[in-house]
C-alpha cells in the first residue's frame, strides 16, 4: 500500500515536497516513482528512482527542478518540487515496481505494479 501526502496550494516559483509512505518489508527492493495527471490530460511520468537509490530518471518537463529520493529506513520516497509553475498543477501519484525496475516505471503507467492514491498540487500564477 502506498500513501502519498504533501500536496497543496503554492504560488508560482514556490516549492513543495511530496512524500510516499509504503507498507511492507520489501520496500528497499522496489523501484519508486511519481506520475501526475492534469485535468483533461493523460497520466504523465514525472520521476523514478531505482531500488538502490543510485539511479534516477526525470521527465524533461521537470528535469532540474524536481528531485526524487528515498529513505528506506522510513519506507518512504520523496519528490522535492522547486520552481513550480502553473503547468505543474495536477494530481500526483506515487507508484512502485516490485522488481526494482526503474525502466518499467519510466516506460509509462502500464508498467507500474502498484499505485497510491493521488495528492493534489495546485500552483497559482
Amino acid at each position: 500500500q502506498l500513501q502519498a501526502s504533501g500536496g497543496g496550494l503554492v504560488q508560482a516559483g514556490g516549492s513543495l515536497r511530496l512524500s510516499c509512505a509504503a507498507s511492507g518489508r520489501a520496500f528497499s527492493t522496489y523501484a519508486m516513482g511519481w506520475f501526475r495527471q492534469a485535468p483533461g490530460k493523460d497520466q504523465e511520468f514525472v520521476a523514478a528512482i531505482s531500488w538502490s537509490g543510485s539511479n534516477t530518471y526525470y521527465a524533461d518537463s521537470v528535469k532540474g527542478r524536481f528531485i526524487i529520493s528515498r529513505e528506506d529506513a522510513k519506507n518512504t520516497a520523496y519528490l522535492q518540487m522547486n520552481s513550480l509553475n502553473a503547468d505543474d498543477t495536477a494530481v500526483y501519484f506515487c507508484v512502485a515496481d516490485l522488481d526494482g525496475d526503474i525502466g518499467a516505471i519510466a516506460a509509462g503507467p502500464l508498467g507500474v505494479d502498484y499505485w497510491g492514491q493521488g495528492t493534489q498540487v495546485t500552483v497559482s500564477s
